[in-house]
């Protein structure tokens, strides 16, 4: 297979940064972009339904899994992250959207980036698309299981997996800033 001259100037690295002058993303990245995004935002989905679903069959709508320290239990958000802006659903909606639409440009007009990176936004949209389902087909309301006790008779607001993707893909982002080359 050939290359034009400037698909092929494209595709050097830069012995600077050593990162490729790529100015979108190959096809690696688009696969691995896209398959956890869908598995992500699919395993959130599904698992809020099943949880919700066996939790409404015991008593008191909760389990412990872990005692003093894990339960699942049957509660809902109104808001954004520890309830914020609880009731307004259209502007957590738009929001939601936009900060989709953002890393969508990220990912698309970004550039070459490590596949940290490309994790971590996937991470992002799966999460994003997880609450925004919830919002927009469940009255506003976005449907969270997990609750961990920190501390004795304290206890961490309850999330779902959309909100434990978002934290890891945080994480995964601010762990590619610290192995990403250094720019001069």
């Amino acid at each position: 297979m050939t290359q034009s001259r400037s698909e092929a100037s494209n595709d050097r690295l830069d012995s600077k940064t050593g990162s490729s002058n790529r100015r979108i993303p190959d096809w690696k990245a688009h696969l691995v972009f896209w398959t956890i995004a869908a598995i992500g935002f699919v395993l959130d989905l599904w698992t809020k339904s099943a949880v919700f679903t066996w939790l409404e069959q015991k008593p008191g709508n909760s389990v412990s899994i872990i005692d003093g320290f894990l339960r699942l239990v049957m509660t809902v958000n109104p808001g954004a992250a520890f309830g914020i802006i609880a009731g307004r659903v259209y502007l957590l909606v738009i929001v939601s959207i936009i900060a989709l639409v953002i890393i969508l440009i990220f990912f698309f007009l970004g550039g070459s980036k490590p596949i940290l990176v490309h994790i971590a936004l996937a991470l992002f949209a799966a999460g994003i698309c997880g609450n925004l389902y919830d919002r927009i087909f469940n009255d506003g309301l976005v449907r969270d299981f997990i609750d961990v006790v920190y501390w004795p008779g304290r206890h961490w607001p309850a999330f779902n997996v959309a909100d434990s993707l978002l934290c890891i893909g945080i994480g995964l982002l601010m762990l590619s800033t610290f192995k990403s080359p250094k720019r001069t």
